[in-house]
């Protein structure tokens, strides 16, 4: 049976759907551009019951999109909370230990205010070094080892989702090569769904 929920989707660029759209935050009040240019709108296509709001900014690293957590998630009373960033720290040059600190205090905080965890793998860009992809890998393998470690938290590869079969470290389509075309987009909403599924069916 399908249930009505409130589900915020936090994060950088990949969250708020660059470079086809701008989110809510970014072009107020309901966006700009092309609307299939986000994981958000493949959702909502999927469950139009649940209430999905995109609450990403394009160039935000992680201690940023943790700064405005408690006004874009916790202030919504949602029942689970999409988390994907780190990207732009790992493209500015920053370590994994950096990003993994800030994701922790957003998984805190969500925890604290009885909001379950979806987090999402960082996704690829084409023109990462072998630096930067050990950093991804490294922070991915970070996210994915807090399930069963930390309650209330649920994985989702969204990086496999968009990525080149048998390249993990390139985007399959891409219209600048640091981002998902709408196609990619619509693959991590399939990623997504299952895990918010089961997350929503232990609470609501």
């Amino acid at each position: 049976m399908n249930v009505a929920a409130r589900i915020v989707a936090i994060g950088d660029s990949t969250t708020a759907g660059t470079p086809g759209f701008l989110s809510p935050l970014e072009a107020p009040p309901n966006g700009r551009g092309d609307e299939t240019s986000q994981y958000a709108y493949w959702l909502t296509r999927a469950r139009p019951e649940w209430e999905i709001f995109n609450r990403g900014v394009n160039g935000e690293r992680s201690d940023q999109i943790a700064a405005r957590f408690a006004r874009d998630v916790i202030d919504a009373s949602p029942a689970a909370v999409i988390i994907i960033a780190g990207v732009n720290d790992v493209y500015q040059g920053l370590p994994a230990s950096r990003v993994t600190a800030n994701l922790q205090t957003m998984y805190d905080r969500a925890a604290h205010a009885g909001i379950r965890v979806v987090a999402g793998t960082i996704v690829p860009y084409n023109t990462a070094t072998a630096d930067a992809n050990e950093r991804m890998r490294q922070i991915n393998e970070w996210i994915k080892e807090q399930v069963g470690a930390q309650p209330g938290i649920a994985v989702a590869d969204t990086r496999a989702a968009v990525a080149r079969p048998g390249e993990p470290d390139q985007l399959q389509e891409s219209p600048d090569g640091l981002h998902p075309s709408p196609a990619g987009y619509r693959r991590m909403a399939e990623a997504l769904l299952p895990v918010l599924e089961r997350t929503l069916r232990g609470i609501l």
